[in-house]
């Protein structure tokens, strides 16, 4: 008898942990998504308080290219300036900016051929000329039109096939541990009854 209650409780044990431990993930999930939606809608009031477009702008230390930029830039605030505002890295000098327009050009299927690379919503610009100038401010202008949480924003796109990558590795890595604890479990319940049997 003693045998049969130790097998009914690893049997139990075999059929009710995976379900305890995928319920805690859905409750985790569910906790995240809601997290999520919190600081969605906390960034959403932020930025509708803070109307100013993002530029981004990837420069050089030193490059004349991204100087006239930026004078340009400097040239239209007295107009445009509650318009716009500058987020500048520097990829000359700092290795992680550089990468960062990398992926940047990456994720919106372009290459960054040098600097200044500068982007305004949707779109994007290489170098910088004097014919640049009228299609910069309309866009500036058009995206500031725009409500703020309908705007592209290419920071929002950035690592989030990766991270999708590792929650998924992250529940396979979960799910095998999973299966191999039951069957280790069940293993040695069969062990110990076979022993117990012999006795």
């Amino acid at each position: 008898m003693k045998k049969f209650k130790v097998l009914f409780v690893l049997l139990a044990a075999f059929f009710i942990l995976p379900f305890a431990v995928f319920a805690e993930g859905e409750e985790e999930a569910t906790e995240n998504t809601e997290t999520a939606e919190t600081t969605e809608a906390t960034e959403t009031t932020e930025n509708e308080e803070s109307k100013e477009v993002k530029i981004y702008f990837f420069r050089g230390e030193g490059c004349p290219h991204c100087q006239e930029a930026e004078e340009w830039f400097k040239s239209i605030e007295e107009e445009y300036g509650s318009f716009f505002e500058i987020v500048d890295y520097e990829t000359w000098q700092d290795e992680k900016n550089a990468e960062l327009m990398q992926q940047v050009a990456e994720a919106r299927k372009e290459k960054a051929e040098g600097v200044p690379y500068i982007i305004i919503g949707d779109k994007s610009w290489n170098g910088f000329t004097e014919s640049y100038e009228e299609e910069m401010i309309d866009q500036i202008k058009k995206v500031f039109e725009q409500p703020v949480s309908e705007r592209y924003d290419i920071m929002k796109y950035l690592g989030s096939d990766k991270k999708a990558e590792e929650k998924n590795s992250s529940n396979d890595v979960l799910t095998l541990i999973i299966i191999l604890s039951i069957v280790g479990i069940f293993g040695f319940g069969i062990y110990k009854l076979r022993d117990s049997s012999n006795e």
